[in-house]
């Protein structure tokens, strides 16, 4: 057999319902159209799955792992096709729809086709309303907005590939989470992305999604590429006003007397607000690490020998501004014969500048050394 033109991936798990009506309908489209192809199922079934596809020609094969990804990534393994094509097993996705979404990748008019069931037309019980309005369009509208994708349907699960395009992407994830990454990834690599509207049709046997644990691992997943708007703007937001409050209201004076809880809040929110920032940049060097993020912006110029060093000046600085008033407090307090102290704010200042101190210098040191697995790998 030469190599085909179109291969059709269709990862599967349980679905003897259904398999064999999907690989019919494909390998009746590819006739009807005259295109070579091949079918390959990525199967992890326990049940007749895997003979009813191999009675039928497919090529089955089998995942070292269960999860979403894993079977369409061992499915790209084992493809030969200068086009691919991607559908469930469950029947919910017309595979004689398939014309549709081959044609611009022939015309060379899209590198990447996304099937979008919102624009097209979703049939009496094949998506809860939860998924249809709330999950769905929140989800893609974050995609959206992050990556500058266009989509109307960021989770539909036909879509059709180049081959070329496909190898230009670095697809590593093993579970839901694949979906998003191909489009992110996709959208990193400035591929050429079009939707074609769709039916969606409901499915025979009972749902394996699990909407909010798929939802909040999507949700994760657009975190690690771009954790900017998730954790460091609101830190550094949740950061600025707990400076303002304490810086405020210590110059007022009187902070025991007339507004400790708003002191103390003030402190609490600097603390919170450094730490979210920390775990922001945490993310996002991982990311940098792992080519989720490209090395560009003011985090990628603080990853440097000077600016880690930097960080951890400042630092022990800070730690040492909170100890020295520490200690000013506690010989104050000894010289009054261990009584009552009229200090609290000053107290919460120590306790806030060591806090910061010793976030800066651990935030040094964590980052340091996911620089230096990058450099010996």
């Amino acid at each position: 057999m030469s190599q085909p033109l179109i291969s059709v991936i269709i990862p599967c798990m349980n679905e003897e319902k259904t398999i064999g009506i999907c690989i019919q309908k494909a390998l009746s489209i590819l006739k009807e159209e005259g295109l070579e192809g091949e079918i390959i199922v990525s199967d992890n079934s326990t049940d007749n799955s895997r003979n009813i596809a191999m009675q039928l020609g497919a090529k089955v094969v089998i995942p070292m792992n269960k999860g979403y990804g894993n079977a369409f990534l061992e499915g790209f393994r084992h493809s030969k096709g200068k086009y691919v094509l991607l559908a469930d097993a469950d029947d919910t996705y017309d595979l004689r729809e398939m014309p549709r979404f081959i044609q611009p990748l022939l015309r060379n008019d899209a590198d990447f086709v996304m099937g979008t069931r919102l624009k097209g037309e979703i049939k009496n019980g094949s998506m809860p309303w939860l998924h249809r309005y709330i999950g769905n369009p929140i989800l893609t509208g974050t995609l959206n907005e992050l990556f500058k994708t266009h989509l109307s349907d960021a989770h539909c699960g036909m879509r059709a590939i180049k081959r070329e395009s496909y190898d230009k992407l670095n697809l590593k994830s093993e579970g839901m989470e694949f979906a998003s990454e191909m489009i992110i990834e996709a959208a990193r690599k400035n591929l050429r992305i079009t939707e074609i509207p769709i039916t969606y049709y409901p499915r025979k046997t009972p749902s394996k999604l699990h909407s909010w644990g798929d939802g909040w691992r999507h949700l994760r997943f657009m975190m690690l590429y771009n954790p900017t708007p998730f954790l460091s703007i609101p830190g550094f937001l949740i950061l600025a006003l707990g400076i303002f409050m304490t810086i405020t209201l210590a110059i007022r004076g009187n902070v025991e007397t007339t507004s400790l809880h708003s002191f103390i809040l003030g402190s609490m929110l600097a603390i919170i607000g450094t730490q979210m920032i920390a775990a922001g940049s945490y993310m996002k060097v991982y990311g940098m690490i792992h080519n989720r993020i490209d090395r560009i912006g003011l985090t990628a110029k603080l990853l440097d020998y000077h600016s880690l060093e930097f960080g951890l000046v400042v630092g022990a600085l800070l730690f040492f501004g909170g100890m020295v008033l520490g200690s000013h407090i506690l010989l104050i307090w000894m010289s009054s014969g261990y009584g009552s102290l009229s200090e609290v704010g000053s107290a919460v200042i120590s306790m806030v500048l060591a806090a910061l101190g010793i976030q800066l210098i651990f935030s040094a040191l964590i980052i340091s050394i996911f620089m230096l697995e990058k450099k010996e790998n």
